[in-house]
């Protein structure tokens, strides 16, 4: 069986960005660095499992999966500094 190793997080928020990254639920633009909601349901539901099944010390299933949910609704799907294409 394969062992990943996360790096430490410092905080939940960070956490919950490096399991939706991991997951592919969100990207990073290549230009700007801003995190992006990629859309991708099956991706989604990957984090919230990840979450469920793997939270970090001393925090609930319940509440790692809430944070995955805070920042999915805190991160759009373009990257506010791009220019909108025509």
């Amino acid at each position: 069986m394969l062992m990943f190793r996360r790096p430490a997080i410092r905080t939940l928020r960070g956490w919950a960005i490096s399991v939706l990254d991991e997951a592919g639920a969100i990207h990073e633009c290549e230009e700007h660095g801003w995190k992006q909601d990629r859309a991708d349901p099956h991706a989604r539901d990957r984090a919230f499992d990840i979450a469920r099944r793997d939270p970090p010390a001393g925090v609930s299933p319940e509440a790692a999966a809430i944070e995955i949910a805070g920042v999915l609704d805190s991160i759009g799907d373009t990257c506010p500094e791009c220019r909108p294409s025509d």
